[in-house]
């Protein structure tokens, strides 16, 4: 199957990403359209966070400064459990990003449709077990949630380009690999704001080894065991170990989980569709022989297109975010603080 991400995508993401491009003519052409970017972003940030009212309970915004992938929605289901556990009632707010409802917000439970209100929010909703909407109005969706639901803490996947929406707490989640790219805004660059905006977060965390000697907290996406779309049976990722494997994703750091697959020894055929990708049947037709593995995320999308077919041969692969004991108290400690 032929990989399905843009031209234009890929363009970018070598200027971006590889520093043998980092001076070519592409970013050239395109530093007066960052300039242009970054002035209307911070007039828009300096509008926008005026006078910004306090919410009835305190909000915890979980983002990033680059475009793509770097782990918000698992360190966002780590943050929601770790203050279950610690005695809160929270909730999640989200984009809702790629959903076609026509009327939103959407309160997400686990058997919502993926294609109407999003593939992260029923992914959030099926393994947190909180209350969950999705909307582009994060201060609607806060609304709708509070008048229906007790909650005590609400955690925003996303959104730390929000201005609108009053925040207690902000974590940005860097990718360890990638890091901030070439360091300019869009389009040169993969950045959504100045590396500065991470002055003003409280914590900054890193998604991989964190190579640069940066004070941040480190983050670790663990996956091991693969569940079968058809019977929910469990295995573990190295008994596919030396086996071929058709490895599908649509989401914005494809190479992460394919260097998961290859790390344990599975001979990895990629195939890469854009971020939030809405799957067809058609790109779901493998041989019937043929071993299909994608992330949970890209699951909750594809399920339903298989179940009038065999999918014996489908997996995906769940991953969890493992933070230090040091990120966790800080967190528990400055939501204390604001109480």
């Amino acid at each position: 199957m032929a990989n399905k991400t843009s031209r234009l995508q890929q363009w970018l993401e070598a200027i971006w990403y590889d520093p043998e491009k980092k001076n070519s003519i592409g970013r050239f052409l395109l530093m007066p359209l960052s300039y242009v970017y970054s002035a209307i972003n911070n007039y828009q940030r300096n509008t926008q966070t005026k006078n910004l009212a306090k919410l009835a309970c305190p909000v915890i915004v979980i983002g990033n400064i680059t475009v793509g992938g770097t782990g918000k929605t698992p360190l966002t289901i780590h943050v929601v459990k770790l203050l279950q556990k610690s005695g809160y009632k929270p909730a999640i707010i989200t984009r809702g990003y790629g959903g076609k409802a026509t009327t939103w917000p959407q309160s997400v439970t686990v058997d919502s449709d993926a294609s109407l209100v999003g593939d992260e929010a029923v992914l959030m909703a099926s393994r947190t077990s909180v209350p969950v909407f999705a909307g582009a109005n994060r201060l609607e969706s806060i609304e709708q949630l509070l008048k229906v639901h007790d909650c005590d803490v609400i955690v925003s996947d996303d959104g730390l380009q929000h201005y609108k929406l009053p925040r207690d707490i902000q974590i940005a989640v860097i990718d360890a690999t990638r890091q901030l790219g070439n360091g300019y805004c869009l389009p040169a660059g993969p950045l959504r704001e100045k590396k500065e905006r991470l002055d003003d977060c409280d914590l900054i965390v890193v998604n991989g080894q964190n190579t640069q000697n940066y004070n941040y907290h480190e983050m670790t996406l663990l996956g091991h065991t693969l569940i079968n779309l058809s019977t929910n049976i469990e295995k573990d990722l190295s008994d596919f170990n030396g086996q071929e494997v058709q490895a599908m994703t649509g989401i914005g750091n494809p190479q992460r989980f394919y260097t998961t697959l290859k790390s344990q020894g599975l001979k990895v055929i990629e195939n890469s569709f854009p971020d939030h990708h809405a799957f067809e049947v058609s790109d779901l037709s493998f041989s019937t022989e043929s071993i299909v593995l994608m992330t949970e995320k890209d699951a909750v999308k594809c399920k339903p297109l298989l179940r009038l077919g065999s999918a014996d041969n489908y997996w995906y692969l769940p991953i969890t975010a493992k933070l230090s004991t040091d990120f966790d108290a800080s967190l528990l400690e400055k939501l204390k603080k604001i109480q």
